[in-house]
């Protein structure tokens, strides 16, 4: 795995560890569904279910993380949420 993946797994293990300290149940990571793409944390909060896209950066400036996804990218997750149930 190269530095960029290894960055990405270390991000994605701590938002799992964050939500599972929230008190939500982590049902899975790195959910794949053929070409259409992956969800990295899918989770439960109570009767909630909650999908999750996880980006981690090393530092720079700061953005808010919604400005990672782009419209294309939530149609895509919401998509592949629907997939999933």
């Amino acid at each position: 795995m190269n530095a960029r993946g290894a960055m990405g797994r270390y991000g994605e293990t701590l938002a799992a560890r964050r939500l599972t300290g929230a008190g939500m149940t982590v049902l899975e990571r790195n959910w794949r569904c053929g070409r259409i793409g992956e969800i990295d944390i899918v989770a439960r909060d109570g009767d909630v279910l909650v999908v999750c896209e996880v980006k981690t950066r090393r530092g720079g400036a700061f953005e808010h993380p919604m400005a990672a996804v782009t419209p294309d990218k939530a149609e895509r997750l919401r998509r592949l949420a629907e997939r999933w149930i």
